[in-house]
């Protein structure tokens, strides 16, 4: 825990000096004018303040449970690292069977950690199953009422896509708070919820001397350029609330997805799901982040490959379409804005942010 906090720490005073140098951040380079500016329907946008050193964090549990206070200890002491002040909601080691308590428990807690004054953002603890079932019981006029950025991953899906479609202020899919948050990582969120960046996010192609050691190069499949507002976040929760109120309109927007521990069939599945349902067909552009873990765990060569799967369904859609981008259930997540303006070119493998997350 000690040495966790060590590199948080180092890696936030860090990003607040790079940050102001160009090409600071070499895995999320900034573009040099992109700070000044914006389009006039992103100037007119809500949105919620961007965090300040010395800030609350409201850190809530809207699906799993946290197991014990010392899991609590080291989250508040990743938060002090980042310079906020951690802000617990009332129930994050409650359990009720996997859940950090009943659905009323877990909605009440996080309607009351937003309200609270000192909370300027709020940030999940953690993923699990069940945010779901409390998104009936939020109350989003309050949250329009009062943006704050909500910031979170995997489960929290759910909550991203309900605030997007209810009108919310964007918010960041990143890191959940009990994340071991590397220095890539902590940079990323730090540039969008800190510094209102506007970062170009990119696949690392191939280098050095050993020119196949792993590195992720883009796969295209669908060339081409796409611009529109970024919704998605984890297939399996994005795919489960089709046909709900809490899916918004994905008309004409660039969708992000990423999955982890389903095999090449499931994945398949889901997107055709989503491309029966008309989402897939209304899209700009699309960006498949990580699948970490999808493959048949059988193995062998009886399955279409992961990448087979993706590239027979976003190969037809006629849109740019391509995979590789470090978002998803790795280490090293890069942060990306829900609900705001972007412009994805699949042959480069960019996706380029164009207006802040945060005022």
């Amino acid at each position: 825990m000690l040495s966790r906090r060590h590199a948080l720490k180092s890696g936030f005073k860090s990003a607040a000096l790079v940050t102001a140098a160009a090409g600071a951040m070499s895995a999320f380079p900034l573009l040099g004018s992109d700070r000044a500016s914006s389009n006039a329907s992103a100037g007119q946008r809500l949105r919620a303040p961007r965090l300040r050193t010395g800030d609350g964090l409201g850190l809530v549990a809207l699906a799993g449970f946290i197991g014990d206070r010392f899991g609590l200890e080291e989250i508040a002491e990743a938060v002090r690292a980042m310079g906020l002040e951690p802000r617990f909601a009332p129930n994050l080691t409650l359990r009720d069977g996997y859940l950090a308590g009943d659905d009323a428990a877990r909605a009440g807690a996080f309607m009351q950690t937003w309200r609270d004054p000192k909370v300027r953002a709020v940030m999940a603890v953690r993923g699990g199953w069940g945010t779901a079932r409390i998104l009936p019981r939020l109350d989003y006029a309050a949250l329009r009422r009062d943006p704050k950025l909500f910031c979170g991953f995997s489960d929290n899906t759910a909550l991203h896509l309900a605030l997007a479609a209810n009108h919310c202020a964007p918010s960041v899919h990143g890191p959940n708070a009990a994340a071991s948050w590397p220095p890539a990582a902590w940079e990323s969120f730090h540039a969008l919820a800190f510094e209102g960046a506007m970062p170009t996010l990119a696949v690392e192609g191939y280098s050095g001397a050993n020119l196949g050691g792993g590195r992720r190069a883009a796969r295209t499949f669908a060339g081409g350029i796409a611009q529109g507002r970024l919704v998605g976040g984890n297939l399996s929760v994005l795919s489960a609330l089709v046909g709900t109120p809490y899916l918004p309109d994905m008309r004409g927007c660039v969708l992000f997805l990423e999955d982890t521990n389903e095999s090449e069939y499931r994945i398949d599945r889901m997107l055709t799901q989503l491309a029966l349902a008309g989402v897939l067909g209304s899209l700009a552009g699309v960006v498949f982040g990580q699948c970490t873990g999808c493959h048949n765990p059988d193995g062998g060569y009886s399955n279409f490959t992961l990448y087979e799967v993706l590239d027979q369904q976003f190969g037809r859609l006629g849109i740019p379409a391509f995979q590789g981008l470090s978002i998803g259930h790795i280490a090293a997540q890069a942060s990306v804005p829900v609900g705001c303006e972007v412009r994805l070119d699949a042959d480069a493998g960019t996706l380029q942010v164009l207006e802040p997350v945060v005022a």
